[in-house]
């Protein structure tokens, strides 16, 4: 009952009253993105939902559009600013996914979207975080986030798939509140932001989880 209608309805009674409070909070975000970062307050990009059905993501841009002589992206390292890595230490980019709940196309809990080339390279069982709503946070990202490998955060993913519960995702939502003012596993090491997923041995053993993670009690 929950899965099919309660976390719908959980959703929409946080995030309505969030994005009303926020509203000044964002806005002062928008301004200084704009003035900081030049013009495209918002980026944009096709992830993949719910059975890897794809939706555009929102969050406020954290990087420049700096390039090379040959007109190519510089790398995240080169682009992300100061005040981006604020606003992604702080989670503050993250805002305007509360917009893509509103819509229905993501959850406040579950697995995070990714980039569309990355279906081809799951693995069956990796494959299974699709089973849900793409969250702003989740399990992966009470433990860890992305200092954690591939691996294991689709292990938790997919533990979230199997564990889906209203007292599971009211412990995540509130272990995310600490987690953001810890600023913990912003990037992966030796990594600006997250290296890119290339997929995993088929042989690939189910990485151990943490013991005493949310959701294996």
């Amino acid at each position: 009952m929950y899965r099919r209608y309660g976390k719908r309805l959980l959703d929409l009674v946080i995030v309505i009253p969030a994005l009303v409070v926020l509203a000044p909070v964002m806005a002062v975000i928008a301004l200084l993105v704009r003035i900081k970062l030049g013009p495209g307050v918002i980026f944009r990009q096709q992830r993949p939902g719910l059975h890897g059905r794809p939706f555009t993501m929102l969050k406020f841009r954290t990087m420049t559009d700096a390039r090379d002589e040959q007109g190519r992206l510089l790398p995240d390292a080169e682009r992300l600013t100061p005040f981006g890595r604020f606003l992604r230490s702080t989670s503050l980019d993250e805002l305007p996914e509360l917009f893509c709940v509103l819509r229905g196309e993501m959850s406040l809990v579950g697995p995070r979207p990714l980039l569309m080339q990355y279906l081809e390279r799951y693995t069956p069982e990796q494959r299974r975080r699709h089973e849900v709503l793409p969250g702003i946070t989740g399990l992966a990202q009470i433990n860890g986030r992305n200092a954690l490998s591939w691996e294991q955060k689709f292990a938790y993913d997919v533990q979230y798939v199997d564990q889906l519960s209203l007292w599971l995702d009211l412990k995540i939502l509130l272990l995310t509140l600490w987690k953001v003012v810890k600023r913990e596993g912003i990037s992966q090491p030796g990594s600006a932001t997250a290296e890119e997923f290339l997929g995993s041995p088929p042989s690939a053993p189910v990485p151990p989880l943490q013991p005493g993670s949310v959701g294996t009690d």
